[in-house]
């Protein structure tokens, strides 16, 4: 729904945004970008004003996980989508991998381009726990950094995946003792039915094939 204030305003339009796991209506003028309605209608003023040109990098958001330029996004393109912002990267009280590895490192001097390289560098460690060096630096060429030379923060990155590498080896350990058992008794259950089955673990039972 459309509405146009009678003081000659730009129109707006009522939005309804998933930002950071939390749902928004809101009604906002239909110039606004993505970057403005998060800063001056959500207040979420993590995410940078840059060039607004989509040359910088400084505005990234993710939206359905991918790095978006939110300078360049009208929000009505994206309603029903998942957006996150720099405010919904750490886990409660206990800060992302990526932001413990950039303040040990000085990856984050002035800051204020941080928030865009690092949503732009969870994209890339949600789908690839151990990128290359090169890869890293492929993933994050659009992000323009002033300050640190970028070292700092490719190897923050790096730092930051190798942690999140270990996480999944030890939440797989810790799964694993209990994924057994469903296979055992899986398997026990096949038999006690009498069945000559194939078993994902165990292949074929001994002396059968299908009567």
């Amino acid at each position: 729904m459309n509405v146009t204030a009678a003081n000659g305003a730009p129109a707006k339009q009522r939005l309804r945004l998933r930002v950071n796991g939390e749902q928004h209506d809101l009604l906002a003028p239909l110039n606004k970008t993505l970057l403005e309605v998060l800063r001056e209608e959500l207040g979420l003023t993590g995410t940078k004003h840059g060039c607004e040109l989509g040359e910088c990098g400084t505005c990234t958001v993710l939206v359905d996980g991918e790095p978006l330029l939110s300078c360049l996004v009208l929000p009505v393109e994206i309603q029903g989508a998942t957006i996150e912002t720099v405010e919904g990267l750490a886990g409660g009280a206990d800060p992302h991998p990526l932001q413990v590895a950039f303040a040990e490192t000085g990856a984050a001097q002035c800051g204020y381009c941080t928030p865009g390289i690092l949503m732009a560098a969870k994209a890339l460690l949600d789908g690839e726990k151990r990128p290359d060096r090169e890869t890293i630096k492929q993933h994050l060429a659009g992000n323009l950094c002033r300050c640190t030379g970028y070292l700092q923060i490719l190897q923050a990155v790096e730092l930051a995946g190798a942690r999140l590498a270990e996480r999944a080896v030890e939440s797989d350990l810790q799964g694993a003792p209990a994924k057994l058992t469903t296979a055992r008794n899986i398997v026990a259950s096949s038999r006690a039915g009498g069945r000559d089955e194939e078993h994902p673990i165990e292949g074929p039972r001994a002396g059968g094939g299908r009567r």
